[in-house]
């Protein structure tokens, strides 16, 4: 894991409970048990203030970091994909965006497909992308000044349910999201069982609390990448043994179990750097 993810972890799980702000040996004494170096550490927080993301002040000897209102936004976009999943049935619907670019943008067409994907669109063409949630919003508020982006955006519907599976698995590689799900469960799975009867017991020694933070953070940093590319569709569009509601089965138990015992150590190396 990359320090500077590992950074905005700490700051999305944990630092932003307690206030938002870290001094910096507070910091290096959690980087270290994920073996990260004092040096390191310190280069990349370093870097991280020069662009933007941490902002620092002094106390004392020492520098107090927190996150900038740009790092807060990244974490709070982060947040809305990892756990703001689709609440409601889906309605049958499809919503769709076609787009125009001029050939001479490129830069900006793979901007915009990236911003699409992002919210979770296929692509049906390579100019025609879709969702069965309205996300629309977000991607044409990006775009709304930019003159050279043409975005029309309807609504429609199919012939049927075989008709809306066969456009899902044309838009999505649901195959090997399935597969990166069904590693993720290979990862993390067995942690459950120690995080259970640690929580049957009432209390967590040192060791515990560790391997509470590490898991916990690992895990988080695991799944991110996996949920960004999940698409969330309804379950009838879905192939059959999907793995992906039992492994954000998994990840959520995962964090509730772990939450105490994870943030109790890191509290306590905190206070003793």
């Amino acid at each position: 894991m990359k320090p500077r993810q590992l950074i905005f972890e700490l700051y999305g799980d944990y630092l932003r409970h307690r206030g938002g702000e870290v001094r910096l040996r507070g910091l290096v004494a959690i980087l270290g048990c994920f073996g990260i170096p004092d040096t390191t550490v310190r280069v990349v927080v370093a870097r991280m203030r020069k662009e933007g993301w941490l902002a620092g002040r002094r106390e004392g000897r020492e520098t107090v970091y927190s996150l900038t209102e740009e790092g807060r936004g990244l974490l709070a976009e982060r947040r809305d994909r990892i756990y703001g999943r689709a609440p409601t049935p889906w309605d049958g619907r499809w919503h769709l965006v076609a787009y125009s670019v001029p050939e001479t943008e490129r830069a900006l067409r793979d901007q915009l497909r990236k911003k699409l994907a992002r919210h979770g669109f296929g692509a049906l063409s390579p100019a025609l992308w879709l969702s069965p949630h309205d996300r629309t919003k977000p991607v044409r508020a990006a775009f709304a000044d930019q003159p050279r982006v043409r975005l029309d955006v309807f609504r429609s519907d199919t012939a049927g349910p075989e008709e809306d599976r066969s456009i899902a698995a044309r838009a999505w590689d649901l195959a090997a999201l399935d597969r990166a799900y069904q590693a993720l469960l290979a990862a993390h799975a067995p942690a459950l069982a120690p995080l259970r009867a640690e929580g049957a017991t009432g209390h967590a020694e040192d060791a515990g609390g560790r391997a509470a933070l590490t898991g916990r953070v690992t895990l988080i940093h695991d799944f991110r990448p996996i949920v960004f590319a999940d698409p969330d569709l309804p379950p009838e569009l879905l192939p059959d043994d999907w793995h992906g509601a039992r492994a954000r089965a998994m990840f959520l138990e995962s964090l509730d179990l772990s939450r105490e015992p994870a943030h109790a150590f890191a509290d306590r190396l905190i206070a003793e750097a």
